[in-house]
Formats: C-alpha cells, sequence, structure tokens
C-alpha cells in the first residue's frame, strides 16, 4: 500500500533525522524546509475529532499536521542529563529546567497524608503503602501500569521517562507500552483537533525512541495505535505511521495486511477490498499464507459474508499460524451461520496437529457465536457438534462454556454442565465455582449454595476462604443464619481459618434485616474466633449507628485499632451522620484530612445523596457544584439520587442538566425514563418527546426494549389521579408521527384504562380506532377496557354492544364484567329508582292538597 507524496516525503525527511541524531538542526531552517511540502498557508482549524475522514480535511491541514509532527520528531534525539537516553533537543538552560521540574515532582507527596499522631506509626504505614504501590514484578502488571498512569497523567509521557531514569530504573517496553495507551485514551476523549494532533505526535516520538533503544515494535506497541487511526478513519496519516512503524520490521509485515484490511473496510472503499481479496485469491506461493491468514481475519472480524466465502474456498486452515486467529474465525463463522464450513473445517484440522482440546475451543467458540442462541439452544449445538464431529470435549471448553452460562446468570445450567465433567471424569477449577456462586447471587438463585457446596464435598475438591465466603454471603441472603454458622463450623474439617469477610457477610445480612442486637452479637463472635475487625466490619458498624454516640465510638476504635480508614469507612460515617440529622457533621467529614486526594469527589457524591435523601435538596446541590468548580464528576449513581428528590414542578432544566451529566450508559437510561416520567407527570410535552427519541435512537436494535419504555410512559398516565388525555393523545401522535413508533397493545390498553379514570368518551372511541390503524386485533383485555371506558363515561348502550362481542368463558373475565356492573350500573340505577320514588311521593303530597 504505497503512501501518498506528500507523506513519502516526509517519511524520508523522519528517517533522516533519526540518522542525524548527532548533529543537531536549526529549528528555523528545518521548519521552512519542512513548510515547503505546504502548499497553503492555512491551519488546521479546531474540530471534533472523534470522526474524522479524509474528504472532510482539505489537503493543506494534512499537510500542515504532518509538518508539526516532522518538527517535533527532531526534538526527541538529544540527552537530558549524562547517561540518559535521548528525549528532547531543547538548549542546555531547558534542560537544567526540566531537571529542577522533576526534581520538584519528586520531592511531592504522591499518597494522602495519615491523621495519626504516633509518628513511628505513620512512618511504618508509610513505608508499607510505598510497598504496595511501587514495587513491580513481572506478574503484577496491572500494578505498575497503574504507576505509569499515574506518572504520565501528573508530569506527562516525556518527564515520565525522565523519572523513571531518575528513579535507576531503565524505561522497558512495558513503560513505553503504557505511556503509548495513556497518549491513545487522551487522542480518543479529547474533542481538540490540536490536541488530538499532540498525542498521535507523542505516541509516534514513543515509538521510534523504542526503535533507536534496540527494542523491537511488537504489536502490543504499535497495534492500538494503528487502530485509533482506524476508527477515526484517517486515510493518509494511517498510510504515513504505517509505513514508518513497518520500516525494519518485516516479520510483522503480515499483521500489517490485517490492519490495511481493517481500514478499507471502515471507510467503505469497496474497490480496495476487492484488490486484496484479488490479491489473495491470484497469489498461491507459501509465503503469503499469512497474509491470507490475517486478510481472511479482518474480513472475518467485520462479518463480510460475501468475502469470506470466497476466501474460505481458497485458503489452507491447517496451515494457519496463531490459534487466536482461528478461534476468531469460528467465532466469525457462527456470527455467520455458516455451520457447514465450521464442520469442513474441524475435519480438516483433525488430521493436523492442531490438538484435540484446541478443537474442542473452536466449537465452543462457534456454538457461542450462532446470533440469537438461548443458552439451552448454545449448549445443545456444542454437544451436537461434538458428537457429529467425533471430538471429545475438553475440560477448558466446558468451562468457558459454564462461564457463558454464568454470563447470563443461568447458575442452574452451569451446575447440570459441572454434573456431566464430573460424571466423564472431568476435572474443574475451584474458581470456576466462583463464577457460579457469582452468577447465584446476581440472579438471586440462592438456594443452589447447597446443590454447590454438595458438590465440592463429594468430588474432594479443596474450597478456600474466598469460596466459603461466597457460600456463607448466600446462606445470609436466603435468611439462613443457622446454615451460615454451620459453614464456618465447617472450615475445620477443610483446614482453614474463620475470616472477618466470613463474618462480615453475616452481620451485613442481620443489618438488613434491622436485627441490631444479632448485627453487634456477631462482634463477640469474632472476639471468640480470634477473627480481627478489618476496614468492612467498621464500615458496617458505622454505616448502622442510630446514634451519634455510637458513631463516635466506633470511629475511635477503629483508629486505635491500626485498620487502614477507607474511603467507604469517610462515605459511611456521611451516610450515618445524615440519618441521625447531623448534616453539619456529615459535611465535615469531607474535610477531614485523611480522606485520600483521588477519592473526594467520589466522597462528596455520597454527601450530596446522604443530603438528598434526607430532605437537605438546595444543601446537596451546593455539593454538586463544588465538585464542578474542582473540574471532578459527580458519581452516576448520586446523579440518580438526585434525580429521585428533584420531583416538584420547575426543576425540568435541573433534571436535564444532571441527565447530561451521566457518563454510565446503563444508568443514563434510568436516569432519561426518569426525566421522561416527570415530564409526563407535569406534561412537558416536547421534552418528552425529544428524550424518548434519544432512548430510541440508544435502543435501535432492540424492539422489546423501546416497548417496554413506551409501555412505562403510558402506564404513567393511567395511574396519575386526574388523567389528562389530551395531553396522552397529543404524546401518542407524536411517537408515531416524529418518532415513527407503532404503539404496542399494552400502551393502548394503558390509554383505555386512563379514559376510564377521566370518563372521557371521545378519547375512548379515538384510542379504541388505534388498535386497527397499528393493526392489532382487540382481544378480551382491550375488549374489557373499552367496556369499562364506555360505562365509565355513561355510554351504556355502546357498552352493551361491546359486551355480546366479548367472549365470557373465563371465569376472570366473568368477575370483571361484574364488578364494572356493581361499580357503573347498579349504583345509576339505584340512583334513578330514588329519583322515581321522590316523583311519586311529591304526587301524592300535591294530590292530597
Amino acid at each position: 500500500m504505497p503512501p501518498s507524496k506528500a507523506a513519502k516525503n516526509l517519511s524520508s525527511l523522519l528517517r533522516s533525522a533519526i540518522k542525524t541524531t548527532a548533529s543537531k538542526p536549526d529549528d528555523a531552517t528545518l521548519k521552512h524546509f519542512v513548510g515547503s511540502l505546504d502548499t497553503s498557508s492555512s491551519s488546521p482549524t479546531t474540530s471534533t475529532p472523534h470522526k474524522r475522514s479524509t474528504k472532510s480535511r482539505s489537503k493543506a491541514s494534512v499537510s500542515k499536521a504532518f509538518s508539526d509532527l516532522a518538527i517535533d520528531s527532531f526534538k526527541i534525539y538529544e540527552p537530558l542529563y549524562p547517561g540518559a537516553s535521548t528525549l528532547d533537543a531543547g538548549s542546555s538552560d531547558s534542560i537544567e529546567e526540566n531537571d529542577e521540574y522533576v526534581g520538584s515532582v519528586l520531592d511531592t507527596p504522591w499518597f494522602s497524608t495519615l491523621s495519626h499522631s504516633n509518628i513511628s506509626l505513620r512512618r511504618k504505614e508509610v513505608s508499607r503503602d510505598r510497598k504496595q504501590k511501587w514495587i513491580f514484578k513481572s506478574t503484577q502488571t496491572h500494578r505498575f501500569d497503574r504507576l505509569v498512569k499515574m506518572c504520565g497523567q501528573k508530569l506527562g509521557t516525556d518527564a515520565t521517562i525522565q523519572v523513571f531514569g531518575k528513579l535507576g530504573r531503565e524505561t522497558g517496553v512495558k513503560e513505553f507500552n503504557a505511556l503509548i495507551g495513556l497518549c491513545i485514551v487522551k487522542a480518543r476523549e479529547t474533542r481538540s483537533e490540536d490536541v488530538w494532533l499532540q498525542e498521535i505526535s507523542k505516541v509516534y516520538k514513543l515509538l521510534m525512541l523504542m526503535r533507536e533503544r534496540g527494542f523491537k515494535l511488537e504489536e502490543e506497541s504499535y497495534g492500538p495505535f494503528l487502530m485509533l487511526l482506524i476508527d477515526m478513519e484517517m486515510v493518509e496519516e494511517f498510510q504515513f505511521f504505517c509505513g514508518a512503524i513497518r520500516d525494519g520490521n518485516s516479520n510483522s509485515l503480515s499483521r500489517f495486511a490485517y490492519y490495511e484490511m481493517l481500514l478499507w473496510i471502515r471507510v467503505n472503499n469497496e474497490v480496495k477490498i476487492q484488490e486484496l481479496c484479488d490479491f489473495i485469491a491470484t497469489n498461491d506461493e507459501g509465503d503469503k499464507t499469512n497474509f491470507k491468514e490475517h486478510y481472511l481475519l479482518a474480513l472475518c472480524e467485520s462479518d463480510r459474508k460475501k468475502e469470506v466465502l470466497l476466501l474460505l474456498g481458497i485458503v489452507d486452515i491447517t496451515k494457519f499460524s496463531s490459534l487466536d486467529n482461528l478461534t476468531n474465525i469460528f467465532g466469525s463463522l457462527g456470527r455467520l451461520s455458516l455451520e457447514s464450513c465450521a464442520e469442513k473445517f474441524i475435519r480438516a484440522l483433525k488430521g493436523s496437529d492442531t490438538g484435540a482440546e484446541n478443537i474442542s475451543n473452536f466449537i465452543y467458540s462457534y456454538a457461542t457465536s450462532v446470533p440469537n442462541l438461548a443458552v439451552d439452544d448454545v449448549i445443545s449445538k456444542f454437544k451436537h457438534l461434538h458428537l457429529e464431529l467425533e471430538v471429545v470435549p475438553s475440560s477448558a471448553a466446558y468451562e468457558k462454556l459454564i462461564g457463558h452460562c454464568c454470563n447470563s446468570l443461568k447458575a442452574h445450567v452451569a451446575l447440570d454442565i459441572v454434573d456431566q465433567m464430573f460424571e466423564a471424569g472431568l476435572t474443574l477449577s475451584i474458581e470456576t465455582f466462583h463464577s457460579i456462586l457469582c452468577a447465584c447471587e446476581e440472579s438471586c438463585d440462592y438456594n443452589l449454595v447447597h446443590r454447590i457446596y454438595s458438590m465440592i464435598c463429594h468430588n474432594n475438591l479443596k474450597p478456600n476462604n474466598e469460596t466459603f465466603r461466597a457460600m456463607i454471603n448466600l446462606r445470609v441472603k436466603m435468611k439462613d443464619f443457622e446454615g451460615a454458622y454451620n459453614m464456618i463450623k465447617d472450615l475445620e474439617n477443610m483446614n482453614l481459618m474463620p475470616t472477618a469477610g466470613m463474618y462480615n457477610a453475616i452481620m451485613a445480612g442481620y443489618f438488613r434485616e434491622k436485627n441490631m442486637h444479632a448485627g453487634l452479637r456477631v462482634l463477640k463472635q469474632m472476639e471468640d474466633a480470634d477473627v480481627k475487625r478489618d476496614s468492612q466490619t467498621f464500615t458496617y458498624l458505622i454505616g448502622n449507628c442510630v446514634h451519634e454516640e455510637d458513631i463516635v465510638k466506633y470511629y475511635e476504635e477503629l483508629k486505635c485499632s491500626g485498620v487502614q480508614i477507607t474511603k467507604h469507612i469517610f462515605m459511611a460515617l456521611i451516610n450515618a451522620y445524615a440519618a441521625c440529622g447531623q448534616f453539619e457533621k456529615a459535611k465535615k467529614v469531607v474535610l477531614d484530612k485523611g480522606v485520600p486526594v483521588k477519592s473526594l469527589s467520589e466522597i462528596k457524591s455520597v454527601l450530596a445523596s446522604a443530603l438528598a435523601s434526607h430532605g437537605q435538596i438546595s444543601e446537596a446541590l451546593d455539593v454538586c457544584e463544588e465538585i464542578k468548580e474542582a473540574e471532578c464528576n459527580l458519581e452516576p449513581k448520586a446523579i440518580i439520587c438526585l434525580m429521585d428528590h428533584l420531583q416538584t414542578e420547575g426543576q425540568l432544566s435541573r433534571l436535564i442538566q444532571l441527565l447530561e451529566e451521566l457518563k454510565d450508559s446503563d444508568l443514563w437510561i434510568d436516569g432519561c425514563c426518569k426525566v421522561i416520567l416527570y415530564c409526563v407527570q407535569f406534561k412537558h410535552l416536547s421534552s418528552a418527546v425529544d428524550l424518548l427519541k434519544q432512548l430510541v435512537d440508544k435502543f435501535c436494535d432492540d424492539e422489546v426494549a423501546t416497548e417496554v419504555i413506551f409501555d412505562e410512559v403510558f402506564s404513567k398516565i393511567a395511574e396519575s389521579e386526574r388523567a389528562d388525555m389530551q395531553f396522552g393523545l397529543n404524546l401518542l401522535q407524536a411517537i408515531k408521527e416524529q418518532l415513527d413508533v407503532r404503539p404496542s397493545r399494552k400502551s393502548l390498553d394503558f390509554l383505555l384504562g386512563a379514559c376510564a379514570s377521566a370518563k372521557d368518551l371521545q378519547s375512548s372511541n379515538l384510542i379504541w380506532k388505534e388498535y386497527q390503524i397499528a393493526g392489532l386485533p382487540y382481544n378480551v383485555l382491550s375488549y374489557l377496557r373499552m367496556y369499562q371506558a364506555l360505562l365509565a363515561s355513561g355510554a351504556h348502550a355502546s357498552a352493551t354492544k361491546i359486551l355480546n362481542k366479548m367472549p365470557k368463558d373465563d371465569p376472570h373475565v366473568q368477575c370483571v364484567i361484574k364488578a364494572c356492573k356493581a361499580t357503573y350500573i347498579e349504583p345509576a340505577s339505584g340512583m334513578g329508582n330514588k329519583k322515581k320514588k321522590t316523583k311519586k311521593k311529591k304526587k301524592k303530597e300535591m294530590a292530597r292538597e
């Protein structure tokens, strides 16, 4: 894939810069030379970079961006201090300033000070904290990534590399990758073109610096960068950077082919896609197999069925180099429902040295990728293919299938698979049971704990403390406290010791039941078992205090115990003080010197929620403003809490503002529904329709979810004491015309119910016609609702006609009809009889006179 002419010139310019690191070029001369590549003087404008197309960007803009990158690239090859690797070719003054800056940063405290009076205890805790957060081991990559990210956020990428140099640690591949990842995250999040260019410039500099230091550029380093360019649809930039990274990296050429295909798929360039497919079809040389594999992988991941079928007839899948690629390809075959192809390839792989366990995993990948299959159907497909193709299911594939069941919250089905594994003599890790226990908790299948414990005991598995904690937690949630205590007694038989987490689960259960005495009794049991309280214990104790003196008592015990004071302790203090009505003391908690700086906005969000929950709305909103002024974000759960308590008239603008601040996708849906129901309650039609449109866009592929939302909206109208039928009809019309959504049967049923409450005959007839317009045949429920609406509005003759059309075989239907007559007909006839008697009496009196 040849790069553009400007990109070629720039690429050669950059390579020449790398070769001349000894001689420092003059910036003015360089800018003049690079500027000659740009025939226009226009500079790039600030825009939203989240979806860029080369068609929408001028050639001058692209050239200017490349020029900036070229100039920046000359600034990374001069040493910053003796013995250090080169980074920035600034003046000696700037180098000294950098050293001073890094030194000052290294002197700043990275962890919040601990408010303990005992200096020696404080030193021990600080030392322990440093060991926990700074020591790096090869098995703790995620911890070191957090360290690098922390440095990158505080110092920037260039200064971070200097820091590691001063700490005596050479910057290695892990550090470079972490910094590259940080730049890519910033590039994806920014809305500024200039910031985006700056971040990709940093990534390019880091990649070139890795090469200068002798590191081989692996996909782990350059892959996320190329995906960024692909996602942004930056064709020319991709061509340039791909060419620069590819130089001297011939072993990875086939992987670049994968990214190339993804690029053309992303920008919908059918001509280029076809060219690459033709290349595969017409080149049968052995050295092209890897290219075919990676082109096919890209097409599979993008679900390009036509091209996939073409290539599957050409490639020899047994020669593929990567098991992961094969797994992805079988997943694609499942998504495309190409079962015959999957069976063909499985048979081919059986004759190779792929291995039965891997083939079983491929079958799992295919079965779980077939669209719209229920869990039971996935299992049937999994078993059928193994039986049909004469492949023995492996333990690894079975465990993955169990994980699939757990993700779908089908814990009982997962346990059925476990039984089958034991019957087949296969082994199972205890961690798999942990996944099943989590699924039991999420699906509220607490009673399955009996079956799980029985399986563990009968199959001589070795549970650990976490296994017992999870099982005790399930016992407690089904209110089987005796069973929970019995499990603690069983620990001795398993050579295990009770932990604070086990007792905490029991304590939390008692507190949920408001059994404070039994909850506090757990403390005595912990002492008898010589189990020390942990921060979670104190969190439960403080959070469930009903008297201020108890809050103070447990907090003092916590400080004397030496247990680390976590953010959850401060949250518990806030909630406890608020529950006691001590709102000022709750607000003072966030001022404590021990509050972790990184958790301050989260703790303040809890304060806002606590104040709102106890009627202190204005003070809660003041806390929200403080969080915004500190350029922090209010926690999503706090926003939802505020929405729940801003349900008085005149709060629409504030609710919409809170909704805009919600970043969590699931909670945004929850918040949006709350605001829509508010709009319905206070009759804000246009705002309700706008928000419904946003939800429809969010659920464009989920008709069921969309239907549920509209049903909820119309149920709100039906539940209101004084149903405004005109608002309901206007909303129905707007949904049909503006959102192009057909009302569901439930929505129309709710509206008919509202007509009965409003005694609105005209609206009843209009909604009755909507069933026909929507193509919904009348059923028993719709007849009953219409019958009720007509009776309520006094149209007894029309109600009788509906009654004659209604099926009356069901005894429940007969009961409803009887209730309607008792409510609407008999009182009316009684009033009529009373009026007749009154008239007769008056006539008799007049006759006597």
